[in-house]
């Protein structure tokens, strides 16, 4: 898909946000670089052989405060990725005034404490840096699903704000769905719109369950490009 940030666009409060978000994620790398290490490392730290589908670090990182999750794996061969992660919040963490999408699928789709809410993955290259955003149908992570404009107020509850399996890391995966926050909404509004055309051309098939589906909408990033955006609309 196509996107081009324009930053003049946003309100000073986001903008604002925005920074301060590069801001900690240069220093997430700042204080990785210190030991030699970056974000992809520490995730796959003691954690033995990387093995592709596996998830890493095993059992998920999940914030019990926030009902904030992630995890790492990889998969994708031919988007020349080392490796993704997937973001959610769970139930708990998910406002009580916001439903799901109707859904009439096959599948059991996860209600009520069980409520899990895809965010977006996040490609990440070999030196361990991100490189792109992308989301996934309802299927590929078995969540459940939710309107763009609803996924979005949920992303901004996202934050993993404890020490496993590294704090930098949890500060920097918390920070990106700040600092792409436009490239978010992008996304979201993008994958609901294929959803609904797939389903208009395919009305004998569910779209959510369609496995000719997967990766809905994607966008290529670059943390120091966007941060530099954000600094000189707000000079």
């Amino acid at each position: 898909m196509e996107f081009k940030l324009d930053p003049g666009a946003l309100p000073k409060s986001r903008l604002k946000d925005m920074a301060a978000a590069g801001d900690e994620i240069l220093e997430a790398y700042r204080v990785l670089r210190k030991a030699n290490t970056h974000v992809v490392g520490q995730v796959l730290a003691h954690q033995g052989t990387f093995y592709e589908e596996d998830h890493y670090p095993k059992g998920d990182v999940y914030d019990d405060e926030t009902k904030s999750q992630y995890y790492y794996h990889a998969h994708r061969r031919e988007s020349h990725e080392h490796g993704h992660f997937h973001t959610f919040v769970r139930a708990g963490g998910i406002p009580a005034s916001i439903k799901p999408t109707p859904y009439d699928g096959p599948a059991d789709q996860p209600l009520g404490k069980d409520a899990i809410c895809h965010l977006v993955a996040i490609s990440m290259n070999g030196p361990g840096f991100p490189i792109g955003l992308f989301t996934v149908n309802r299927w590929v992570t078995g969540e459940t699903f939710y309107s763009a404009a609803d996924t979005l107020k949920i992303a901004a509850r996202f934050k993993v704000d404890h020490v496993y399996p590294c704090l930098a890391v949890n500060h920097w995966i918390t920070a990106m769905l700040r600092l792409f926050r436009p490239q978010l909404e992008a996304l979201l509004v993008e994958r609901d719109r294929v959803i609904a055309e797939w389903t208009r051309r395919h009305n004998d098939r569910n779209a959510y369950e369609d496995r000719e589906l997967e990766t809905i909408s994607s966008l290529p990033i670059d943390v120091e490009q966007q941060i530099a955006a954000v600094h000189v609309a707000l000079r």
